[in-house]
């Protein structure tokens, strides 16, 4: 996927004659995926413990039009709305965690239901009518940069200390993985090739942050996203209960029976992905600086289809939380790049469509070679 992802910029590039590279193209590119990037980390853990949930889409059209009239009604602070309403989304989850773990609904149904529920929820809250959030610093959420603590001809000097700190945490992560796999005498690529790919991650990373910090930097939505990515990357990758997670997405049978518990998992996962979209909900509320009875139509489908190109498996137990952050860019990407090429809307979502099929593909084809394999 980060090859599929550098291609179809490159491509696109060229058809534009280099206008997708320019750092105001890409700056918008990071903010319009942010909203589905957070629902796609959630999504993907849906997706590993072999569930689906088509409700998060209205929730995050509800949840957000519950923010704009906290803030725009109430007066309420951001920092009591985003905590409020987080905790609104995950009541929410644990109430469709319920009842799939405990009652034994399938999820399909269950949020299904929670679609048609809050998008009528939705049109009740704001009696169809648009509700402008008037706050400054709610909109800056979805339209502001990060302050810079010096401007060095011309370049955001925090960003590109934020690019130099993250390229540092990766390098780190990457060895100390590359280390764990020796001590388990697991095969490992050799020296050079793991510093090669240090080194070219490395520079597309800081190709980037460059290209961002000559325009504004860092907006306020990429560090919320880049947050979220890294809490749940720790989570999964280093805590007993992502490891859980996908325990019971391999076998929920012999999971259960090693002692896990996969109704509490069911619960923390559902509860996850509808506090992601509460905080995709005030993100995409705050881009538009805005909430209408339309806000959230799609999302789902948008974040699924960046799981599944991301990497993540359709028979549950595989897949990645930065590898559907890749998936959302892809996805990202061929929008913004059509738009630059006015191709229809018609054909983007043929494209799209065509490009989801190939992932599930993709993802059979390989699952398949590798059990002939064992």
């Amino acid at each position: 996927m980060y090859i599929a992802l550098a291609v179809i910029i490159l491509i696109f590039n060229y058809l534009t004659q280099g206008l997708f590279l320019t750092p105001r193209v890409i700056s918008d590119l990071f903010n319009m995926t942010g909203y589905i990037a957070v629902l796609a980390v959630g999504m993907t853990l849906i997706i590993v413990i072999r569930h689906i949930d088509l409700s998060v889409g209205f929730i995050a059209g509800f949840l957000g039009a519950l923010a704009a009239i906290l803030s725009s009604r109430f007066g309420l602070p951001i920092c009591i709305i985003i905590p409020v309403v987080m905790f609104v989304g995950a009541i929410i989850g644990m109430g469709n965690g319920f009842i799939v773990a405990n009652l034994g609904v399938p999820a399909f149904v269950v949020t299904l239901a929670g679609m048609l529920v809050f998008r009528g929820a939705l049109i009740r809250i704001t009696k169809s009518q648009t509700i402008f959030t008037g706050n400054d610093a709610f909109n800056a959420i979805g339209n502001g940069y990060i302050p810079d603590i010096a401007n060095i001809d011309g370049l955001h000097l925090l960003t590109i200390l934020f690019g130099i700190i993250g390229i540092v945490l990766f390098t780190y992560f990457e060895a100390r993985n590359r280390q764990k796999q020796l001590d388990y005498n697991l095969k490992v690529s050799t020296m050079p090739l793991f510093i090669a790919k240090i080194l070219f991650v490395s520079t597309v990373i800081m190709y980037f942050v460059w290209k961002l910090a000559s325009f504004r930097g860092l907006s306020w939505t990429v560090l919320i996203v880049a947050i979220v990515v890294g809490i749940y990357h720790f989570i999964t990758k280093h805590t007993t209960l992502g490891r859980h997670i996908y325990a019971v997405g391999g076998n929920p049978e012999a999971a259960e029976l090693s002692g896990i518990s996969v109704k509490f998992t069911t619960h923390v996962v559902f509860a996850s992905m509808t506090m992601l979209a509460a905080l995709s909900g005030i993100l995409f509320t705050a881009r538009l600086q805005s909430a209408s009875p339309t806000a959230g139509t799609l999302f789902e489908l948008d974040a699924i289809a960046a799981a599944y190109v991301g990497g993540v498996s359709a028979a549950g137990g595989v897949g990645k939380v930065t590898g559907s952050i890749i998936g959302a860019l892809v996805m990202a990407s061929l929008t913004k790049g059509m738009d630059l090429m006015v191709v229809g809307v018609s054909y983007q979502y043929m494209i799209k469509g065509l490009i989801l099929v190939a992932a599930v593909v993709f993802d059979v084809r390989t699952r398949n070679m590798k059990s002939k394999i064992i």
